[in-house]
């Protein structure tokens, strides 16, 4: 188990919640596509940890499986929808596309309107519940690898951050997480994970729930539910339970440049992210959001389409005697390399695959989004011609190395 704590001073409670919107607003919000990118260069350049944007557009032909974006792109409803209200976008959603949305969301996760906000994808809701629930003397507990964004969020509360190893079948080890910390503020659960793409059971996360620190809660980040055939923790919420989901329409709804997502929760806790901000969606993601929602058949056959290429994927590395960690269920998986992952990176960004990034936890392991069959094809080549060739020496990995304090907590 690992704990990082700051450097500052503590602040009083009281002046922590009168500057927290400040802090809120001045901090960067960080998304996959800032982490992403950022792996990807020496140093961040000037705005991108807050818009999720790389200073240089990468090169024309290069592959891009590095961050767990879906290569089919919104659906033709999605951009059916989003051509319907486009010229409306002079006006404030005049035709209530938001609340057509929040209503569709409802109706089909069993849900009071009341349960759900909708946000511009989920990193905004994933920020604000961490600086919600937690403080100077409220702890950040989460596993080790998983998705990071939430402990930039906890620097930004001067949260205690404690990192917990995932269990030897790679899912998160929900006993080390409730017996962490008596005063943990958020306990978050990233099911699938990103990056492994492992699962961690429904009953572990119920036991979580029900042996969880009085006053903590448990953050569901679901952004990757839809691509595995396990079942969600929506019921929880609507049982009034102490968790918040998260939910994202970048993943397999293929909208992540168009940003659509939201939370999930009791009435009393969604009010608690309120002071943080929340801007008012787009028209046209909101359209698109609903419109994919109201596609019986997208998820179904996305499903399936993304898995079959995962699975041939992963079959074609074990052939080929490549480690992969553990059962990934969802568009990325990890593979140990057995050599600086970094290096791995940079060699295969010189062969036109840009993949994703590592962990410091596991330094030789890097993460890898599944991409269309033809982009695959091309990973399997460059893939194998870097780890047929010797390690690259250290020299030639030291730019990455530089980023460490931007990506490594």
């Amino acid at each position: 188990m690992a704990t990082e704590t700051s450097d500052k001073p503590a602040l009083a409670r009281r002046s922590f919640l009168r500057s927290a919107a400040f802090l809120a607003t001045a901090a960067p919000i960080m998304t996959e596509a800032s982490l992403a990118y950022a792996a990807q260069t020496p140093a961040p350049p000037s705005g991108m940890a807050l818009h999720g944007q790389s200073a240089n557009a990468p090169p024309s032909g290069m592959v891009l499986i590095n961050a767990n974006e879906n290569p089919l792109g919104p659906s033709k409803a999605a951009c059916d929808a989003i051509a319907r209200v486009a010229p409306l976008g002079g006006r404030y959603d005049l035709t209530g596309e938001t609340e057509l949305l929040t209503k569709t969301i409802a109706a089909q996760s069993g849900l009071k309107p009341e349960f759900i906000a909708v946000y511009a994808g989920s990193s905004e809701p994933l920020h604000y519940s961490v600086l919600a629930f937690t403080s100077p003397t409220k702890s950040f507990v989460t596993a080790d690898p998983s998705y990071e964004a939430g402990m930039f969020a906890a620097r930004t509360s001067q949260a205690k951050i404690i990192k917990t190893p995932l269990t030897s079948a790679f899912a998160h080890d929900v006993k080390a997480m409730v017996a962490a910390d008596a005063q943990a503020g958020v306990i978050y659960i990233c099911n699938p994970n990103n990056p492994t793409g492992t699962l961690t059971t429904k009953k572990d996360i119920v036991w979580a729930l029900e042996n969880k620190p009085a006053g903590s809660i448990l953050l569901v980040d679901e952004a990757y539910i839809h691509l595995t055939d396990e079942p969600d923790t929506l019921d929880l919420v609507a049982q009034g339970k102490d968790l918040i989901v998260l939910r994202t329409f970048s993943k397999i709804y293929g909208m992540a440049g168009i940003r659509c997502g939201f939370a999930a929760g009791r009435p009393d806790l969604l009010a608690k992210l309120k002071p943080f901000g929340q801007n008012a969606m787009p028209i046209t993601g909101s359209a698109a959001a609903r419109a994919s929602l109201e596609d019986p058949k997208l998820v179904p056959e996305r499903r399936k389409m993304i898995g079959d290429t995962r699975r041939d994927t992963i079959a074609w590395l074990k052939t080929n005697g490549y480690k992969v960690i553990g059962d990934p269920q969802t568009n990325c998986f990890m593979i140990d390399t057995g050599r600086n992952g970094r290096a791995v990176m940079a060699a295969m960004k010189a062969r036109n695959v840009m993949i994703g990034r590592t962990w410091p936890i596991w330094p030789n392991a890097v993460r890898v989004s599944v991409g269309t069959p033809e982009e695959m094809a091309a990973f399997k080549v460059a893939f194998k011609a870097v780890m047929d060739g010797p390690p690259l020496a250290e020299a030639d990995h030291v730019q990455l190395a530089q980023l460490d304090g931007y990506v490594a907590l």
